[in-house]
């Protein structure tokens, strides 16, 4: 099973597409709202070494991690599917 997080803010269009996208794939996630949670927005900068959202990441069985900025289906499709 691979665990999928998702960093976005309330006001992001495409932080709702991508969530819906997920929601209608009956896809699990954890999402950070980093306009509201500081420590959220570090750990995203942390990570992406950026402010843009959405940013994901998609965590492999195996610990392998693959980063994912913005709503990028064809990426998306292919990190749930490997």
């Amino acid at each position: 099973m691979k665990k999928i997080t998702i960093y976005s803010t309330t006001t992001c269009p495409y932080c709702m597409m991508l969530k819906s996208w997920l929601d209608d794939k009956g896809i699990s996630y954890t999402d950070h709202l980093v306009d509201r949670n500081p420590i959220a927005a570090q750990q995203m900068v942390n990570l992406s070494g950026q402010m843009g959202v959405p940013f994901s990441t998609v965590e492999n069985e195996d610990g392998s991690i693959e980063k994912i900025l913005g709503f990028d289906r064809n990426r998306f499709e292919l990190a749930l599917a490997n």
